[in-house]
């Protein structure tokens, strides 16, 4: 029987590097965790999702370097285990494809310990569709076989089956081979496989940085020894290879390959970061800026209690809707309070914010912008108006100024702030090691932020090579005292729109 007093062990599969690609019980338990052991394979932005008290620890093993064996791991899984915690084994690919994961299940088997396997999705299926190779198909073959690489390969090795491999098999995903890529290719052949056999080796599959080399059993270690091609790759052998030159259709993503920076706040990076992602670009997610609700309500309070007497509420960001109904609720209130106030937002993404509220917008200007609005008010009678403008403590003025020269009774209500946050160490470095194509700023906030919490050699570093893309003019302006040159700037003010002008600057120059 087990002891009550013992953890439990999930031994989870993290997929090939897509964060797209983790199981939805992968991301419960990650979200559960209260110790997580992770490889190398293991894609950072998955541990996004891990409870942020889970003690991390880091395990990854690449060749001539480990930081801990396979003996230490167990040894680790074991003691965590054994002291109560939940723990959560995350392994890139599947746990039982060449993942050890079958070692460790025997061992805490052996010690009494409670476990779940949870299925990944394995490297050797996800790469080969990630290139546009259908590991089966009607026309060339019905069958296929994993076979581990990283091992000595000759033509006596116990457990591997040249002969059948070289002639009995349409389709060979190799995993961890590209050491013994040479052997490979010269077994296969001395086996009786044509040297003119399609093979593919892809690098870093599913990921920003996927790239693949094609040629055939007889040319391709010298292809990928002259190429400078690294581990991690998959190889694979068969006549499926030559579908790739027609439904290859990751690698053609616009942005594939691209590092992009991202500044905005944690919380609000998720949409940027995804449309980005789908586009095939690797981001690095550096929140310049944390929002939070104002210390002092007492004006937003007294607006209100008399918010049935408004005729205009103005919502100027996401930020402002979120956070006045946040107030509403607090005092016990709800979108009844409003009456009959006619509501206006400066963008489209606000007036979205304001949907989850169930209400609709009366008016939303083309040009999302203060000015945009003010031209819209501009047409209209607001002599005596009550207005009211929920928004950040420190905003441009131009919009209040603007209309109570119309003749509009405006009431400033604060009601969230933005403070510079703590930059994580991990995204320093990262900072300093990769090469960063695009830095997205989607507020002022967010540029005069970047230059506070960034150190200054890794901001020149960082801006001399990079493009700059700023959501609209004002934050253009704002990047622009900064000494930075703007390079892209979207017609309309939306994070979609930001996205396309990104694509198309590069399409454009032929990047």
């Amino acid at each position: 029987m087990q002891d009550k007093g013992k953890g439990k062990v999930y031994l989870v599969g993290a997929g090939p590097g897509d964060p797209g690609l983790l199981t939805l019980r992968g991301r419960e338990l990650l979200e559960r965790a209260e110790v997580i052991i992770y490889d190398r394979l293991a894609s950072p932005r998955i541990m996004e999702f891990a409870n942020p008290s889970a003690e991390r620890i880091y395990v990854g093993k690449r060749v001539g370097k480990h930081v801990a064996n396979q003996q230490e791991i167990n040894n680790i899984i074991l003691e965590k285990a054994k002291a109560g915690k939940r723990v959560v084994r995350l392994k890139g690919g599947d746990p039982f494809i060449f993942g050890r994961g079958g070692e460790e299940a025997q061992i805490l088997a052996d010690n009494g310990i409670s476990f779940e396997i949870v299925p990944g999705v394995t490297s050797a299926i996800a790469v080969p569709a990630y290139a546009g190779i259908p590991l089966t198909h009607r026309s060339y073959t019905a069958s296929v076989a994993f076979i581990t690489g990283h091992r000595r390969f000759d033509s006596n090795e116990a457990g591997v089956d040249w002969e059948g491999l070289a002639k009995g098999v349409g389709t060979l995903v190799f995993l961890m081979g590209m050491t013994n890529l040479p052997n490979i290719a010269k077994n296969l052949i001395r086996f009786g496989r044509r040297p003119d056999t399609p093979v593919a080796v892809i690098r870093w599959g599913t990921t920003p940085l996927q790239e693949s080399i094609t040629g055939t059993l007889s040319d391709i270690a010298q292809k990928v020894r002259e190429s400078g091609f690294k581990p991690p790759a998959i190889i694979v052998v068969g006549d499926v290879c030559k579908v790739r030159d027609k439904i290859n259709w990751f690698e053609k993503q616009p942005l594939l390959g691209k590092k992009v920076l991202v500044t905005r706040t944690r919380e609000q990076a998720s949409v940027l970061v995804r449309l980005l992602e789908r586009r095939g670009a690797g981001c690095i997610e550096c929140p310049t800026i944390e929002v939070r609700q104002v210390a002092d309500t007492s004006t937003t309070d007294r607006a209100i209690d008399g918010l049935a007497s408004f005729d205009w509420v103005i919502f100027t960001s996401p930020n402002a809707v979120k956070f006045f109904f946040l107030r509403l609720d607090q005092l016990g209130k709800d979108v009844r309070a409003m009456g009959n106030a006619k509501i206006a937002t400066v963008g489209s993404s606000t007036a979205k914010e304001l949907e989850r509220h169930h209400i609709r917008v009366d008016a939303v200007p083309d040009d999302f912008r203060a000015e945009g609005l003010i031209e819209l008010f501009a047409k209209q009678d607001l002599k005596g108006a009550k207005v009211l403008i929920p928004r950040a403590v420190k905003a441009r003025e131009i919009l209040p100024e603007e209309l109570s020269r119309m003749g509009a009774q405006v009431t400033v209500a604060p009601v969230y702030e933005t403070v510079p946050p703590e930059v994580a160490p991990q995204t320093l470095e990262l900072l300093e090691e990769e090469k960063i194509d695009v830095i997205t700023f989607t507020s002022s906030s967010t540029v005069s932020n970047f230059f506070k919490t960034v150190p200054d050699k890794l901001v020149k570093k960082v801006t001399s090579r990079a493009k700059i893309a700023c959501i609209g003019p004002v934050t253009a302006k704002t990047a622009e005292k900064r000494g930075l040159l703007v390079h892209i700037v979207p017609e309309k003010s939306t994070i979609p729109s930001l996205v396309e002008a990104i694509e198309k600057s590069f399409s454009k120059h032929g990047e």
